[in-house]
């Protein structure tokens, strides 16, 4: 299961935006890893540098230093929306003249079709094959010349998930959608202020958290200062795999440590399904502070029985068919040591196609693991997500064929017990009104097409190969 994408923007003069912008994404790395870019704005040019890959690989001293300026924006990819090569690599820059400016997005627009069957009739060319651009292009499309009156129009016809950062020539813009389904927060730095995806992004460039920007506010960011304008909300529906899984344990999200969050899911997993066991196991990374949870609230001790190669995945060279059939052996490597002859708890955050879960469990039984009881942080995923996580069709989760007791025995567990979602909210701390709860309980915050096609933008593009540029 992955996310989106990793915004950031920041409007400070006197500083090295680009070089600000460049650790900001490094610490959102975790959100995507396909592409990365940076745009900057010295007051009269926008510049941009953007490439497949992650952004230690791709950025270097001297393309930081020609992407000189006070404001930028920056992003890195997951693709949710559109294929996965260099044609949708984030930030695109758009218009022309005055008209000029840069997007970043992360979300997921549920109408996209609609609107871009639409704007495409009345002569807007698109480039790329996401949803991002289609943002772009409607904010361009708007009759105002005022540009949070572009913007709030385009916010008025989008439907879906979008947390965005937006760059012109003088002026740094946020927007979150009504729903607030994905997470933006708004810090200030010595000369001036940023907007992220998550709080830790701050923390790693020396910045103080002000404040989370709201569901439908926007921001603008110049020289006057932060304005915002807000509008009417009917209901909030933040992504509850924000807390679960997405973002990273040092960030909060409104006014909670994930950390904290994370480890009372595994103490309320501990009370409601107790077991007899000798050693508890937090499947690494997401799911370590859950495991601690348990372990304290059970009297179980906690141990490292898996150790997670970090740099799994971040490769181009693809695995041979023998490699391929180890699945999971190349991600984790049990501690035979600490595993054998032992009751282990197991516990991750989610079991969504059921296909990784039986490899981990195989590998913990193999290393000498006399019982392993699985549990899970979240609910059974029984309905997949339109609103920017790339999960999967509702026929691929397990949890939409199988009731729990089946699961156990596909997956090769003694027992399982996924944590109950009165235990998932009230580990979170937050009202459950707050939240989009759609993948447990098929209840979306806004009509959906329940099959939904990733690619249906490049389809009717053809995934054409050229970037978006200022004379677009």
């Amino acid at each position: 299961m992955h996310e989106s994408c990793g915004i950031f923007g920041v409007f400070a003069p006197g500083q090295d935006v680009a070089r600000l912008t460049f650790f900001a994404l490094f610490a959102l790395q975790h959100r995507g890893q396909e592409s990365s870019g940076i745009s900057t704005s010295d007051g009269r040019e926008l510049k941009l540098y953007s490439q497949m890959g992650l952004v230690s690989h791709i950025f270097t001293e001297d393309i930081l230093r020609k992407l000189g300026g006070h404001i930028a924006i920056g992003h890195n990819r997951y693709s949710t929306t559109g294929s996965s090569q260099q044609i949708n690599a984030q930030p695109f820059l758009m218009g022309q003249g005055d008209n000029v400016m840069a997007i970043a997005h992360n979300g997921n627009i549920v109408n996209s079709e609609a609107l871009n069957a639409e704007l495409s009739s009345q002569g807007y060319v698109f480039k790329s094959s996401t949803d991002t651009e289609i943002i772009g292009q409607l904010i361009l499309s708007a009759v105002e010349t005022d540009w949070v009156k572009r913007i709030r129009y385009a916010m008025n016809r989008l439907k879906g998930a979008f947390s965005c950062t937006i760059m012109t020539k003088d002026t740094l813009y946020a927007m979150r959608d009504p729903l607030g389904v994905r997470p933006l927060c708004l810090g200030k730095i010595q000369g001036g202020y940023v907007v992220a995806s998550e709080s830790c992004a701050l923390d790693h460039i020396g910045a103080d958290f002000i404040r989370e920007i709201e569901p439908g506010e926007i921001l603008a960011i110049n020289e006057n200062g932060v304005t915002s304008f807000k509008q009417p909300i009917s209901r909030r529906a933040l992504c509850i795999f924000e807390f679960i899984y997405f973002a990273r344990p040092d960030s909060q999200i409104d006014g909670q440590l994930l950390y904290s969050a994370r480890q009372a899911m595994g103490a309320e997993l501990a009370r409601e399904y107790p077991v007899e066991a000798d050693l508890v196991i937090g499947v690494p990374d997401s799911a370590t502070a859950a495991g601690i949870g348990y372990a304290i609230n059970s009297g179980i001790p906690p141990a490292e029985g898996l150790i997670k190669n970090r740099y799994m995945g971040r490769t181009f060279i693809q695995p041979d068919q023998h490699l391929r059939d180890l699945g999971v052996k190349l991600k984790f490597n049990p501690l035979r040591s600490v595993l054998e002859d032992k009751r282990v708890v197991l516990v991750d955050d989610s079991i969504v196609r059921g296909t990784t879960t039986p490899q981990v469990i195989r590998l913990l039984r193999k290393a000498g693991a006399k019982e392993v009881h699985m549990r899970v942080c979240a609910p059974p995923i029984t309905n997949p997500c339109f609103f920017g996580v790339d999960m999967a069709t509702r026929s691929e989760l397990i949890a939409a064929k199988m009731s729990v007791p089946e699961i156990q025995k596909y997956i090769g567990a003694d027992s399982l017990g996924y944590l109950s979602l009165p235990g998932l909210i009230k580990a979170v701390g937050l009202p459950k009104d707050n939240f989009c709860l759609a993948c447990f309980t098929g209840e979306y915050a806004l009509p959906v097409q329940l099959e939904m096609d990733k690619f249906a933008l490049g389809n009717q593009r053809g995934n054409c190969c050229q970037m978006p540029s200022p004379g677009s």
